[in-house]
């Protein structure tokens, strides 16, 4: 009886651990969509226009938008539910534009105006368009969509101002990609 109890026992745990709770790698994104062109990103950030008073660290980094769209394109491939195609043959048309590249002070050393903790924030406003039917119809937009890390300028967690950018970039690209494989 025991022995007929725990072999119950173990079946049913086995076939609850292959169940699982639902987890899947397939994307919630329909089957009607498995390419996308990714635009190249334009640069919208206002260089003539003088910052507020009450943020000095403004910024403006040559190229940006190369570096985004690259970025953005590898993490497609990386994620693999989307193939980056020609604009011509894809299901969707990614499009985006760099609108704001800021570098926020977050801590300060004690009693002192020097900075010790910074984080780069990267806004971008995207686009996507079904391209799939006769016309393209776009399938959503995000205004403000940012990227952002936070990074030390001394101590054991330094890293540099470039690392911190290339961070930030890689979670846009990471936030992009999830935004366009989740469920409309």
């Amino acid at each position: 009886m025991i022995k007929r109890l725990l072999v119950i026992a173990f079946l049913s745990s086995s076939v609850l651990g292959i169940i699982g709770c639902g987890y899947t790698t397939r994307s919630m994104i329909t089957d009607k969509y498995r390419t996308i062109y990714i635009s190249p990103f334009t640069n919208r950030i206002d260089i003539t226009q003088e910052g507020d008073a009450g943020n000095k660290y403004q910024l403006y980094r040559p190229l940006l938008e190369s570096e985004i769209t690259r970025t953005v394109s590898n993490r497609y491939l990386f994620d693999g539910n989307l193939k980056p195609t020609k604009e011509a043959t894809a299901d969707l048309i990614l499009k985006g534009e760099l609108v704001q590249f800021r570098k926020d002070p977050l801590r300060y050393a004690d009693n002192t105006d020097d900075v010790t903790e910074y984080r780069v924030n990267i806004v971008v406003n995207l686009q996507m368009w079904d391209n799939t039917g006769a016309e393209k119809q776009q399938a959503w937009q995000e205004p403000s969509f940012t990227g952002e890390t936070s990074y030390f300028v001394s101590g054991n967690q330094t890293i540099s101002e470039e690392q911190a950018i290339t961070n930030s970039i890689t979670d846009l690209a990471r936030r992009i990609v999830e935004r366009t494989v989740e469920q409309w």
